[in-house]
């Protein structure tokens, strides 16, 4: 079961760049892990650090790019991205929330995302919010005039709030919504049918008894 999204009240960080693709996210090298846990540390990894980075690299010693939104001390512990336009492009891999979520991004706000992308991060326990353009430049630059910003998401309502006291609504499809505050993975929605499969089973073996015979 995934970690349920019903508010969060979090720092904020700014990645102002568009069409930003998932192997910029995670890089096809850190592909080879089937472990949600530890890619992280990898998250923007070509953009994060001056040097290649590969799976299983102790990442404590390696020389960062001072100049990185993430390497910089204003924005330690953030919870909530800020992003471009598409962002979440290219190959569909899911590693790429995996890594934002292990890094510990809770929530992904931007004008657009890419369809598989948005669709892995909700099935992973991560809120992507969509906004209007104009509202994301207002949002990019509160972030950025000041240090410790902080927005407060509220799922059930809907509501982006920020500092000064601003709600920004943003929709969402109920269906996604309810499975996000519930904390419900396609393993637990399946489990929460079990009743009506069983049922049908049952059905199909009594009208078409052949199909089960274990001589078949």
């Amino acid at each position: 079961m995934m970690r349920p999204f019903t508010e969060l009240n979090a720092l904020a960080a700014p990645l102002e760049r568009h069409n930003v693709d998932t192997d910029a996210i995670i890089p096809k090298q850190f592909l080879k892990s089937v472990d949600r846990v530890g890619l992280g540390k990898f998250l923007f990894d070509a953009w994060r650090y001056a040097d290649p980075g590969e799976l299983g690299m102790d990442c404590a010693a390696r020389p960062k790019n001072p100049d990185f939104v993430l390497n910089q001390t204003r924005y330690e512990g953030a919870e909530i991205l800020l992003v471009g336009e598409n962002f979440g492009c290219g190959s569909s891999r899911e590693h790429a929330p995996w890594a934002l979520l292990d890094y510990g991004f809770r929530c992904v706000i931007g004008s657009s995302f890419a369809d598989i992308f948005y669709n892995n991060c909700v099935k992973n326990g991560i809120l992507p919010v969509v906004l209007p353009a104009e509202e994301m430049r207002a949002l990019f630059a509160a972030v950025e005039s000041a240090p410790g910003y902080r927005l407060h998401v509220n799922l059930a309502e809907q509501v982006v709030t920020l500092a000064d006291g601003r709600r920004l609504g943003f929709e969402i499809e109920p269906s996604i919504k309810r499975n996000l505050l519930e904390g419900l993975d396609e393993i637990e929605q399946t489990l929460g049918q079990a009743e009506q499969i069983k049922h049908y089973e049952r059905h199909r073996a009594e009208q078409e008894p052949w199909l089960f015979s274990s001589n078949n």
